[in-house]
């Protein structure tokens, strides 16, 4: 799969198996947040406790990615997106500072997103 970084913005904390499941990425309140890559939203809510507005987009039978802290969400379950397309704002719903909360999950497991994600 040939992921897309989903902001732009600096790594302020990386994957760990034991306290943090993906990255977090940085930026200002209101950046725009892309999907990684194509696929269907399997989840757009506040269910989730410790992700805030968080979206689930399911790529293929393998892997998923997951968007936790945004503003607001421009994505409803169900909806088809594409690589690259605006699916959430930036935000810090339940988190401590504005940031992106970033999951690539291989058949439910967490992966580390930066041995995925292309390099900058």
């Amino acid at each position: 799969m040939a992921w897309a970084w989903p902001v732009p913005g600096p790594v302020v904390q990386a994957f760990d198996d034991t306290r943090n499941k993906g990255v977090d990425l940085g930026g200002k309140a209101g950046d725009a947040v892309l999907a990684a890559g194509g696929g269907k939203v399997v989840y757009s809510g506040t269910g989730l406790r410790g992700y805030g507005k968080l979206v689930i987009v399911k790529h293929n039978n393998t892997y998923l990615t997951a968007y936790a802290h945004n503003q607001s969400v421009l994505v409803k379950e169900g909806q088809s997106v594409s690589k690259g397309q605006k699916i959430a704002e930036m935000g810090n719903t339940d988190a401590d500072q504005v940031k992106l909360h970033f999951e690539i999950r291989r058949q439910g497991k967490p992966v580390d997103p930066l041995k995925h994600l292309p390099q900058r």
